[in-house]
């Protein structure tokens, strides 16, 4: 579909939205990450999700920065120690862990959505199963006659496979016989 200009108007859905907010999240943390890298500034962002969860990107850090804007008016009173001035080695290191937090957040976030896919799976299947209820729920009555129903599945998967090998074994033999009337 490619790049398209997006209407600046809140998401609809609820989906989408989360998407969105997910997408446009880590652009926003890319691009602060990139002006503190470029000019040595030093930035702080704090947003909040659709659903309330905090997300925070700073360098040096969140709290170093909230604490220079809330001190800002102090500041000409009073002298910065030494060992606050960021160092080339510490700001390069707080890049390198902010970048290594950005992914491992980014390999949670899709973890999480595999696992509510995954949910979603077994809600779906558990709803077309004759068994509706966890191992954990059911009575000895229902767990005799689940075993009965996988004995029987594993009985027809095992005639389906001999039926497969016999169509697979004479489609074989039909190619080698072919091949020998060819040559």
């Amino acid at each position: 579909m490619g790049r398209r200009k997006i209407e600046m108007k809140m998401v609809k859905d609820s989906g989408s939205r989360q998407v969105t907010f997910s997408k446009r999240r880590s652009g926003l943390f890319k691009k602060a990450n990139e002006l503190a890298t470029l000019c040595a500034a030093q930035v702080a962002i704090v947003v909040f999700s659709p659903g309330g969860k905090p997300y925070s990107f700073g360098h040096p850090s969140v709290e170093a920065v909230a604490e220079r804007f809330l001190t800002l008016n102090l500041r000409s009173r009073v002298s910065i120690p030494r060992q606050l001035v960021a160092q080339p080695q510490r700001e390069a290191k707080v890049e390198r862990l902010s970048r290594r937090l950005n992914a491992i957040l980014n390999k949670l976030q899709a973890e999480m959505k595999r696992g509510e896919m995954l949910d979603e799976a077994v809600k779906a299947a558990r709803k077309r199963s004759k068994f509706r209820k966890t191992i954990n729920e059911i009575n000895l009555y229902e767990l005799i006659e689940m075993r009965k129903a996988m004995g029987q599945l594993r009985e027809r998967v095992k005639q389906r496979m001999s039926e497969i090998e016999a169509s697979s074994s004479l489609l074989l033999l039909s190619k080698m016989a072919t091949k020998q009337a060819e040559s």
